[in-house]
């Protein structure tokens, strides 16, 4: 199925939208109120991904289905620490999906990025080491971060800290996606795009 390039703008409203919602609701009531309102909004998010670019991010379903299981469990057993740990499950998670890929000579970031780059194999290797070590420092920061601080420190980490960490570290990925970039126009391009390392 053909994928349309969404706005930036409307790929930022998707992403920001419902933990922004989160914060505000928060603030205002309560975590358990917090946490229904940001599964509402998740799923309100994937919807219009789906129907503005016929496409929903790898990325975006895992998340958004363990915030559902998560979310679910913290409003039924009235515990907040299932929707506090849920950060650390996702980044746990995609952590070991990119370090186990590495260990069978794949490289699963085009997939789970939604991205479209050439890469030699030497750069595929490099980049999905660096954001496997990333998820893992992000896995480890929400847990002294919710362990450690109130839940408003938590939520606002959330909403206003995981995001720009994130972006800043893509941002700075950069000069390593121009130096081992490749042209389309070879086999070699072909299985780079393909996350093949294999024969790298």
């Amino acid at each position: 199925m053909d994928k349309t390039q969404p706005h930036p703008l409307f790929k930022l409203a998707t992403e920001l939208g419902p933990l922004i919602l989160f914060f505000v609701v928060n603030a205002k009531f309560n975590l358990f109120a917090a946490t229904g309102a940001f599964m509402v909004a998740i799923v309100a998010a994937m919807i219009a991904s789906y129907v503005v670019t016929k496409h929903v991010p790898m990325m975006a379903l895992v998340t958004g289905a363990i915030v559902l299981v998560f979310g679910t469990l913290t409003l039924v057993l009235h515990d907040e620490t299932f929707i506090k740990m849920k950060p650390t499950i996702v980044y746990s998670l995609f952590a070991a999906v990119l370090g186990g890929g590495l260990l069978f000579g794949r490289s699963f970031i085009a997939i789970m990025f939604d991205q479209m780059f050439n890469l030699t194999h030497a750069g595929w290797r490099i980049l999905t080491m660096r954001w496997a070590l990333f998820f893992l420092a992000m896995a480890v920061l929400n847990e002294i971060i919710w362990r450690t601080q109130s839940t408003d420190f938590w939520v606002a980490f959330k909403a206003f800290g995981a995001i720009p960490l994130t972006m800043g570290f893509a941002i700075s990925q950069m000069p390593l996606i121009k130096r081992y970039h490749l042209e389309p126009a070879s086999l070699q391009a072909s299985e780079a795009e393909a996350g093949d390392i294999r024969n790298g």
